[in-house]
């Protein structure tokens, strides 16, 4: 059976769902999405990924600052839709929204709720050293991702997986997932439970205070703490006065007697609290990401050098 469904999604993770959404034959009557955004070099105004993927499919975009008022609600109400489906929308969904389609609004959260509500949960899960992450459907309620969850998968995080190789598993995995919640749903069959009360962490968005490497943590936690913040912002440390990012890195088992920050081995092994990792990828300011053997060659960079 094919539903009427609002999406409203704004960055590249939303794009496969929606895209999977269309190509599953439902009518999409609206797409929702952040207002165009001034960036790069010429500030010109940029459109969201998903703007964008809803133009190419033909679909009528809507860029409100807000839905909190009246009139944004009564046009949301007249889509007349089955359901809402919201992936990374990035506004806060009023009552009148959430009760407007006629089965309710479906949220894609990249968690297994209730561990890690809110803004970053696929930096903070690899960030906490967490070993499974996964991705749910949950029928929206009032609250910070509180309502109850209809679908989920569960997925391994590997020791050295970065933000960005996770975020694009994810968002795979959960286009297709949200694609069979929508069935279900067709079908009268979408069985949702409540959260339970216990475990419930929440992904605080990440601050640029808190990128910065602190090599006199254990070096299994700077790992985690290098590759949650890989691509995007990037943790770094200081050389000289320049901020050089750390886009990748390889925890080393293996007892160091140097202080935290220094330099061991010319193959970018650097000292922790215990233990040391090596850095496997580095961005200078500007300019694209290298190995660390061109930086540490471009960087003249010897053994005994002390990382802040």
């Amino acid at each position: 059976m094919t539903l009427r469904i609002v999406f409203m999604g704004t960055p590249d993770f939303a794009v496969p769902t929606l895209t999977e959404i269309v190509g599953a034959g439902h009518e999409v009557v609206a797409v929702y999405s952040q207002p165009p955004r001034r960036a790069g070099r010429g500030m010109a105004e940029r459109k969201s990924p998903v703007h964008e993927a809803a133009e190419r499919f033909a679909l009528p975009v809507l860029t409100p600052k807000a839905l909190r008022d009246a009139d944004a609600q009564a046009v949301f109400a007249g889509h007349e839709a089955d359901a809402a489906v919201v992936v990374a929308y990035g506004l806060i969904l009023p009552e009148p929204v959430l009760d407007a389609p006629t089965h309710g609004c479906f949220n894609l959260h990249a968690s297994l709720l209730p561990r890690w509500r809110g803004a970053a949960p696929v930096q903070r899960a690899i960030m906490a050293g967490d070993s499974e992450t996964g991705v749910a459907v949950m029928r929206m309620a009032e609250g910070l991702d509180t309502g109850p969850v209809c679908i989920e998968e569960r997925i391994a995080i590997g020791p050295d997986m970065t933000a960005g190789a996770l975020h694009d598993q994810l968002a795979a995995i959960g286009a297709g997932l949200m694609v069979r919640a929508l069935a279900a749903l067709s079908r009268d069959s979408l069985d949702c439970r409540a959260q339970s009360d216990d475990g419930v962490t929440y992904a605080r968005k990440v601050d640029k205070g808190e990128t910065r490497v602190d090599w006199s943590q254990p070096a299994r936690a700077v790992h985690d703490h290098i590759r949650g913040l890989s691509p995007f912002p990037g943790a770094w440390f200081d050389l000289g006065g320049e901020r050089i990012k750390v886009l990748g890195s390889q925890h080393v088992d293996q007892a160091v007697s140097a202080s935290p920050g220094t330099l061991i081995d010319e193959d970018g092994l650097v000292a922790c609290a215990d233990g040391a990792i090596r850095l496997v990828g580095i961005q200078r300011p500007g300019k694209q990401q290298m190995s660390y053997a061109e930086f540490a060659r471009g960087a003249r960079l010897k053994p005994g050098i002390v990382f802040s």
